[in-house]
């Protein structure tokens, strides 16, 4: 036990030191090149409610079926049994059917605000929660603008349940399980940039027919996901007074002037607790 946290005690020394030098390793570090992501496009004016969506993912993830239906006036949440939800809405226009998930952000404040990584954003454009990296913090709920992640609490193994846009379908080359069962065409997958010509297109073509605005163009610093509309996203229970500009932008200042000791601390901690459990238990397993 005692070799463990010596070991750990030297790492939290030097994180402060790589830290303030990290600066001058990082202009020798090739830069990456940017990466397209993939994204979905949900057109609301195609959605007939039908809960396919709702279906397919509830499958593909041994999940919940609905036990509910969309009504006007009854607003469905995401939640620890189901990961994304279509709900209906009284509009100006009568009544329209929405879609409500993960919008899979550019630059995700969830995953700006985990300590040891759990939440990830991809290169490929989904954001995952992964099991084994979790410390149980909740961050990611508290730091998510769109009120997505869900932590369940009365499970003995909680894990956090959100939308990963079927990411291991993507690595295999399929499509998300909810676009594979759209038979109505809302819902698109591919580049994001593609899907942003694509929603433009439709708006110029049909200017009576759409709302002139793409949800998630720019809201929060951008999503993977974005929305067409008939009416005004207010009307459809969207929060639109998400700023434009990425949640992770306005830490960057506070992560520059923070001692390392302060920011890596958790994540030591969660370290040193596994070494001495670990070692804890290779003691009783020797007597």
């Amino acid at each position: 036990m005692g070799t463990n946290r010596r070991n750990f005690l030297k790492l939290l020394g030097t994180a402060g030191f790589t830290m303030a030098v990290g600066k001058s390793f990082g202009a020798l570090a090739k830069k990456k090149s940017p990466v397209e992501f993939y994204g979905i496009l949900y057109d609301s004016t195609l959605c007939i409610g039908c809960q396919a969506c709702e279906y397919a993912c509830a499958e593909e993830y041994g999940l919940q079926e609905p036990q509910d239906e969309p009504q006007i006036g009854v607003v469905r949440k995401t939640d620890e049994t189901r990961r994304l939800v279509i709900n209906s809405y009284d509009t100006s226009k009568g009544e329209q059917y929405i879609r409500v998930a993960c919008n899979h952000c550019n630059q995700p404040a969830c995953a700006s605000a985990c300590l040891t990584k759990a939440m990830l954003k991809t290169e490929e454009g989904p954001v995952i929660w992964r099991e084994d990296k979790c410390m149980g913090c909740r961050y990611c709920m508290i730091s998510c603008p769109f009120d997505i992640p869900k932590f369940e609490y009365h499970s003995a193994n909680p894990k956090i349940q959100k939308c990963r846009m079927c990411y291991e379908r993507i690595q295999d080359g399929k499509i998300p399980a909810c676009v594979e069962t759209c038979s109505e065409g809302a819902l698109i997958f591919g580049k994001r940039s593609e899907l942003l010509e694509i929603a433009k297109q439709r708006i110029y073509a049909e200017p009576e027919k759409y709302n002139h605005e793409i949800y998630g163009e720019t809201e929060a610093g951008g999503t993977s996901v974005l929305y067409l509309a008939s009416v005004p996203f207010h009307e459809l229970g969207f929060n639109t007074k998400i700023q434009k500009t990425s949640y992770p932008e306005l830490t960057k200042g506070f992560l520059y002037s923070v001692p390392a000791i302060f920011v890596l601390w958790p994540a030591l901690l969660l370290g040193l607790r596994q070494a001495t459990k670990d070692n804890h238990i290779k003691e009783i397993e020797n007597e």
